[in-house]
């Protein structure tokens, strides 16, 4: 596996802050490697590479205002596991670190992607009746569509309070209902039996978009092959058998969940398309979006932009993670918003006739519903085990989605 730098990180700041609190980027040795540092000092996005690099690493100096985010190959892991050991010990140490990990996994192309966002534009594109017969409220949102204004994040207002300057999330507090509409479609087998029938409920299909199933179970199961690598990579960097995670994964209630944001609706700077907040599962991944507006925090409490290269996949760490690890892994929080990179990206797509619905191929990865959170392995001896008691999964979650009021 080789590690790298990515190249395509957005610089984006609020019109508030003074230059030298924005970010921008930095690249160096382009001919053989790309480096890509997130820095104070620029506002805009600037020009980023169309694939994601897959060179070697270069170490260098870095900066006391600089923050670098990784760009991890899964081949060599891929190739054989047994000689990617130290590799998978760094994966490991950057979810601790960051809570976050970009990759490139072989076999996902960037036109997979592509063609999955395609398929959810014309989704949000229909007119509001048509979609509102995909809508599930009584399974708690949890298959079928969400219209806007339903999702509402956790109120964090007493951590938020605690962030300063260009650190503090631009999210209201306490936190409004999302301006986002939803799709959520499960994706792989579901357990036979199970104490929790309502989080393993049956997809919804739209009848007005064909080949919408064989669409979304394509985007899906890219998706999960590539998060069960990463799980197995840190299982192994932290000292356990590789299936472990992916073991507690058998049969959960994976979703992929892509969100729709009606640019031309909601343009105002600074409008929280996903208010403060972390993930309830194990793991989130993306694809890449084609509008900015991703920030995340790594566990420094510092505010990073996202945009990422074409052809990498994004990973955050979700809540299960933290309770299986005793906050080793820290479940990310993030936010996303309309920036100014956003709305120049909105800009090009109108010019050239595009749609300017903001989608996310997200899915998200859970724990089995029916197996137990706890703290795995030596994370039992953490100083913080005790803040997280053996609890179902599907507890957890339940319990999670009545604090968003999606739950009964």
């Amino acid at each position: 596996m080789e590690i790298k730098k990515s190249a395509t990180w957005a610089s984006e700041a609020r019109p508030t802050r003074t230059p030298e609190a924005g970010r921008h980027l930095h690249m160096e040795n382009l001919n053989t490697r790309v480096i890509t540092k997130v820095m104070a000092g620029a506002i805009g996005a600037l020009a980023y590479s169309k694939l994601c690099p897959n060179s070697g690493t270069k170490k260098v100096e870095k900066k006391a205002d600089e923050y670098e985010f990784e760009v991890v190959d899964l081949r060599a892991f891929l190739h054989d596991p047994e000689k990617a050991v130290s590799d998978c010990k760094r994966v490991a140490e950057m979810l601790h670190k960051t809570g976050l990990l970009i990759v490139r996994d072989p076999r996902v192309d960037s036109s997979e992607n592509d063609r999955f966002i395609d398929n959810m534009e014309k989704y949000y594109e229909l007119d509001l009746k048509e979609k509102m017969k995909d809508v599930r409220k009584q399974h708690s949102y949890q298959v079928g569509a969400t219209p806007e204004g339903i999702e509402r994040a956790r109120n964090h207002c007493s951590r938020a309070a605690k962030l300063q300057g260009d650190d503090a999330p631009v999210t209201v507090c306490p936190p409004g209902v999302d301006p986002k509409w939803r799709y959520f479609w499960r994706i792989g087998p579901r357990p036979k039996e199970t104490e929790f029938k309502q989080l393993n409920v049956s997809n919804v299909i739209p009848k007005a978009i064909p080949d919408f199933e064989t669409r979304m179970d394509r985007w899906g199961t890219l998706m999960m092959t590539t998060v069960r690598t990463v799980a197995q990579m840190a299982a192994v960097g932290f000292g356990m058998e590789k299936e472990t995670f992916v073991d507690l994964m058998e049969n959960g209630p994976h979703l992929l969940a892509p969100t729709g944001s009606d640019l031309s609706k909601h343009n105002k700077k600074d409008t929280a398309f996903a208010s403060y907040h972390y993930d309830l599962n194990f793991l989130t991944i993306h694809g890449r979006s084609r509008f900015p507006g991703l920030f995340v925090w790594t566990r420094d409490q510092k505010r990073h932009p996202v945009k990422m290269p074409e052809g990498c996949l994004l990973l955050q760490a979700g809540k299960q993670f933290e309770w299986l690890t005793a906050g080793h892994v820290l479940a990310g929080f993030h936010e996303v918003v309309v920036s100014d990179a956003t709305l120049e990206a909105k800009k090009r797509a109108e010019a050239a006739g595009k749609s300017t619905w903001r989608v996310s191929s997200t899915l998200f990865a859970h724990i089995a519903s029916d197996n137990v959170l706890e703290p795995l392995g030596g994370f039992s001896k953490e100083a913080d085990a005790h803040k997280y008691p053996a609890t179902k999964a599907g507890n957890q979650v339940s319990d999670e989605l009545k604090a968003i009021k999606l739950g009964g």
